[in-house]
């Protein structure tokens, strides 16, 4: 059963400390709302706080910390219970599963501490910008790009 949850554990010792480890030092060099050029014309360091979903969704609700809470309690408990189900060659559900897992608490550990989530990474083209997020949210999209692969993969292979 351990062995199911081995790359889970993985992921999670890589990506949880270094979240909340970039969340730390944007915090402590940067003030709310700086922003400074990191690569341009790409990429800024800022620092804001979601106190929403993704974009910003439900950010002024009375609701929004036990919702999302539960969604990321209910969300990891059924990738805890998934990942032992899976067969053994499923690596891309393994590694997708696990990322959104680890990211999902990352955000979570933000909420419950700060009642936001830390998000530091701007990509921009000129005016154009895209929502801030972190490394949480990079391994919650990579976890679903991982699974999309999986899909695909399966989809090719099934119509040969």
């Amino acid at each position: 059963m351990l062995a199911s949850y081995r790359l889970l554990l993985l992921v999670g010792a890589i990506v949880l400390p270094l979240d909340q480890w970039t969340k730390y030092l944007v915090t402590q060099h940067l003030s709310l709302h700086q922003s400074t050029t990191l690569l341009a014309p790409v990429l800024n360091l800022c620092y804001v706080q979601n106190t929403g979903a993704a974009f910003g969704i439900l950010a002024n609700s009375a609701l929004r910390i036990p919702l999302l809470a539960g969604v990321a309690l209910v969300a990891g408990g059924v990738i805890l219970w998934l990942l032992p189900r899976l067969q053994a060659h499923h690596h891309w559900q393994r590694l997708g599963l696990s990322l959104i897992f680890a990211g999902a608490i990352g955000n979570l550990i933000d909420r419950v501490r700060l009642g936001a989530v830390i998000d530091f990474i701007d990509v921009h083209w000129r005016q154009h910008h895209w929502p801030a997020f972190n490394i949480a949210d990079s391994a919650i999209t990579l976890g679903v790009a991982c699974l999309l692969i999986d899909l695909w993969r399966t989809r090719h292979h099934d119509t040969r």
